[in-house]
C-alpha cells in the first residue's frame, strides 16, 4: 500500500478484535465525509464502532497539522481491517465433552483508515 499526496493515513494496530467483524464497519465507512463518518460511529451499537471512531478521529487530527488541509472537506478515502496475530501467537483451549480439549482462537487485527480532502467545487 503506498499513500498518495495529500492522503493521512492512521493505523490501530493489534486491535482486540476480529478483521472479520471490523470489515463491517469499513463498508460502512468508505467513501463518506468524515464529520459524517464520527456521526455514524458514535451511534452505531457495533463493537467495532468505538475502534474505528478513534482511528478516524486521529487521520483527521494527523490533516489538521497540514496549515493547507481544510478538516471539513475531508472525507475517508480507504479504509481497511488486516488480519492481526493470535493474542501470544498461540492457540487456546477450553474443556470439551468427555475429556476432550477444545481449540479457540483469541484473534485481532490491523485497522487503518486513510483520509484526503475533496476537492474545491466550482
Amino acid at each position: 500500500m503506498t499513500v498518495q499526496e495529500g492522503a493521512f493515513v492512521a493505523k490501530h494496530r493489534y486491535a482486540r478484535i476480529t478483521a472479520r467483524k471490523a470489515r463491517i464497519v469499513a463498508d460502512m465507512i468508505r467513501g463518506r465525509d468524515c464529520n459524517q463518518v464520527l456521526d455514524l460511529l458514535e451511534f452505531s451499537p457495533l463493537r467495532a464502532a468505538a475502534f474505528y471512531r478513534k482511528v478516524v478521529a486521529s487521520a483527521m487530527a494527523n490533516a489538521a497539522q497540514d496549515e493547507d488541509v481544510n478538516v471539513n472537506r475531508l472525507f475517508v478515502a480507504e479504509v481497511r481491517a488486516d488480519d492481526g496475530p493470535m493474542l501470544q501467537n498461540r492457540l487456546r483451549w477450553r474443556p470439551g465433552p468427555q475429556g476432550r480439549a477444545m481449540p479457540f482462537a483469541k484473534k485481532t487485527s490491523h485497522l487503518t483508515v486513510i483520509v484526503k480532502e475533496r476537492p474545491a467545487e466550482g
